[in-house]
């Protein structure tokens, strides 16, 4: 029997991937397409529903993105989503304008609940809003079953149809009922069974890895962090020796954590890999000096990594794949589509545009963080290495601020594994979805000892997050940040004060470049 499944046309909104993991929620498999995915090839996939997310654009503009008509017409369920939504009003008669008032935020909304889309939710309830354009009319044959203060067409249906469209964002977490309406939509509206599970992916990926790559040899890119490590046991799973693992130690990682790598997958280790350690610091620094720009380190940062597996391929011999534990969320974010560029990720946007090997596998690039962890338990990956902190690909690059020295990172290393220290020490750990230190390009006047010092301030970041697409700052205890504050400052030489980020995702993003 055929997947059911949704599929979500970006029209270049931030949240498409957050929309597809909370369809995945719903117990439904989603993918996001472009926009510009034809009706045939829309119609070849037979999806149960068609979501279409939010954009920066204004629909009335001549070179903003748009649908054909008719994908209203092949019978199958759609919902819009902040432009989305204006675009299906626009595009069937109704009047998108210019809102008198932008809104942005927590937005209070009073919805139809006697609306399928609504069923169970609070006739008022707290949205996320998010656009400066509004549906001032709704097309003919279209019932208003939600309004704000300022917008008289926070949401639309034609039952008939099975069309639907909220102007607010019900995908992100700050929505109240959100799931709930997701919910609402794929199993009432488009008559999803819910059956998707994680429990047959890697099954299902180990045949088809073992289909494309056959006798090859591959090359995998091994940082020991979570995403990493679960695609290098998934490989080692499906083609056994022909896996080599390549562990790059950058000097950009925490403290001691190149050793701990080398002891978890290297030689006497739990796992039969073919492990090879390649020490670039001195490389990567230099690669790095007088470079401040966050994109451009990160660009560096990759390119830097793809020279290095392809030195050691030579060494190998002849090498058919590289393997890269990318997930989802580095895909949005280094750009999909028409989506705004975040921020590159160095096994993303960050690789260059020659490549020696004959093709790149990422085995995880469909699944979310949290799928990722499912994934690791069901290949027997222990808990204390799946639930391990998440830590970005480039490192602590991307924790400094500005120009990347081995003084700043010796800096950055000692204040995160205080600062992790004191986080476990207290229990918070379990709880929260990451935490770290990095160090900001400001300096300041202090006082240590009776002297003047001008040294650096130290930030300290820790969030909650379901999916890391979007966090709240988490409220740590003032005895735990006092205590931690305290340590650094007196520890750690080269700082003179710390600084605690109350910023949560968006506006900010989890890490600091």
């Amino acid at each position: 029997m055929k997947q059911e499944m949704v599929i979500v046309l970006d029209f270049g909104g931030q949240y498409n991937q957050l929309i597809a993991r909370r369809v995945r929620e719903c117990g439904v498999y989603c993918e996001v397409r472009p926009y510009t995915m034809g009706l045939e090839e829309i119609r070849a996939l037979a999806p149960k529903g068609i979501i279409f997310t939010g954009g920066p654009n204004s629909v009335y503009e001549a070179s903003s993105p748009h649908c054909e008509k008719e994908i209203f017409d092949l019978g199958i369920p759609v919902l819009g989503i902040c432009y989305g939504s204006q675009l299906m009003a626009y595009t069937l008669g109704g009047h998108v304008e210019t809102a008198p008032v932008s809104e942005y935020g927590h937005t209070e909304v009073h919805v139809d609940n006697k609306d399928v889309l609504f069923d169970g939710v609070a006739a008022d309830t707290v949205c996320w809003m998010s656009h400066t354009d509004y549906i001032a009319q709704a097309p003919e044959g279209f019932r208003v079953t939600a309004s704000t203060t300022v917008c008289p067409v926070a949401a639309m249906s034609c039952a008939d149809r099975k069309l639907y469209a909220t102007q607010f964002h019900p995908e992100v977490m700050h929505t109240e009922a959100g799931q709930t309406m997701l919910h609402n939509f794929v199993r009432k509206v488009c008559g999803c069974a819910g059956d998707w599970r994680m429990d047959s992916f890697v099954e299902t990926s180990v045949r088809a890895l073992q289909e494309k790559i056959g006798a090859g040899k591959v090359l995998c890119a091994l940082s020991g962090g979570v995403d990493s490590s679960v695609a290098a046991v998934l490989l080692s799973k499906a083609v056994g020796r022909q896996l080599t693992c390549v562990f790059v130690d950058h000097g950009l990682l925490r403290k001691d954590e190149g050793d701990e790598v080398e002891s978890v997958f290297g030689p006497g280790g739990p796992y039969e890999l073919n492990f090879i350690r390649v020490n670039a610091q001195e490389r990567f620094y230099e690669r790095l000096q007088g470079v401040t720009e966050p994109e451009a380190k990160r660009k560096i940062i990759g390119e830097e990594f793809i020279r290095v597996f392809e030195e050691e391929a030579r060494r190998i011999g002849a090498v058919d794949f590289l393997v890269q534990g990318t997930i989802y969320p580095d895909v949005i974010e280094s750009g999909l589509g028409q989506s705004a560029v975040i921020k590159s990720h160095h096994n993303v946007g960050g690789l260059p545009d020659v490549v020696e090997f004959k093709e790149i596998v990422e085995p995880l690039r469909m699944l979310f963080k949290d799928e990722v962890r499912k994934a690791g338990l069901e290949l027997g990956i222990p808990e204390k290495l799946v639930y391990r902190q998440p830590f970005p690909g480039p490192g602590l690059g991307i924790r400094i601020i500005g120009e990347v020295t081995k003084e700043k990172v010796r800096i950055v290393q000692e204040a995160d594994a205080i600062y992790r220290e004191e986080i476990a020490a207290s229990g918070l750990d379990k709880g929260l979805g990451q935490y770290f230190a990095a160090l900001t390009n400001m300096r300041s006047v202090g006082v240590m000892g009776d002297f003047r010092t001008y040294d650096y301030a130290v930030v300290l970041r820790a969030v909650n997050t379901p999916d890391f697409m979007t966090a709240e700052a988490a409220e740590l205890p003032w005895k735990v940040l006092a205590k931690v504050s305290n340590r650094i400052v007196n520890e750690v030489k080269g700082v003179n004060r710390v600084l605690y980020d109350c910023t949560g995702k968006p506006p900010g993003t989890i890490e600091f470049e």
